[in-house]
């Protein structure tokens, strides 16, 4: 039995057809978008420079609006100080409040009395200390606040607590002056340990002096360090 040979195929003729680049073509809508771009802006140029009326009433209006603007900034800032300076809060309506509101609130108190720098702190990884600010004075303050909601029946603030901000409001913060403030009250081992570590305690009664006053905090206090740089109200 003989084999027969294999069948050869005989390859198509003729010219094959590729497949265009998509690429290109992006390359080509790109290149007549911003060409139509140019042709407006070339046009629109050429038509402001035929009516240079035109341009002179577009910067009127943009100073115009600038000045608004600043106007409007200025007058905002202007009721600020004065919402600033005018801040009081009852200490009942401390009371009320989330503990993060009533750092917000301490935050405030220091700025309405001139601490500009003023800002809230407080959170998890903040190492004693829920508010800073440095004051007219260039102190530098350093405040834990101990919120209770029932007041000065709550839990009386500890000496753990005052152990805390002992060991970071120096070391860590810089703090020129340590406060431990409360809407409550503090225990009897509280009182002594800040007594002996020039800590500052600003109990249920003393925040009420100063949230519904307007003495800042540091006329309020006893042995407060003296100024770091001598200041008009000094």
């Amino acid at each position: 039995m003989t084999r027969r040979p294999p069948v050869r195929r005989r390859r198509r003729s003729g010219p094959t057809r590729r497949r265009g680049n998509p690429g290109s073509e992006g390359l080509i809508l790109l290149g007549l978008v911003g060409l139509v771009a140019v042709s407006l802006i070339a046009a629109l140029l050429n038509w402001l420079a035929a009516h240079p009326w035109v341009v002179a009433l577009l910067l009127l209006a943009a100073a115009g609006a600038g000045g608004l603007w600043l106007r409007r900034r200025q007058e905002a800032a202007r009721w600020e100080q004065v919402r600033a300076q005018g801040l009081r809060y009852a200490v009942e309506h401390l009371d009320s409040l989330h503990h993060n509101d009533f750092e917000c609130a301490v935050r405030d108190l220091m700025h309405r009395d001139g601490c500009s720098d003023a800002q809230k702190v407080g959170g998890r990884g903040d190492n004693g200390a829920d508010v800073k600010a440095t004051d007219p004075y260039g102190r530098r303050w350093v405040i834990q606040c101990k919120h209770r909601k029932a007041g000065w029946h709550g839990s009386a603030v500890g000496t753990p607590d005052l152990q805390v901000l002992n060991g970071t409001g120096r070391q860590i913060h810089g703090g020129d002056v340590l406060v431990m403030l409360t809407n409550g009250r503090f225990s009897r081992p509280a009182l002594d340990f800040a007594k002996s570590q020039h800590l500052h305690l600003v109990d249920r009664h003393l925040l009420a002096q100063w949230a519904g006053g307007s003495h800042p905090l540091w006329e309020l206090l006893r042995a407060i360090p003296p100024p770091r740089k001598p200041n008009h109200l000094s």
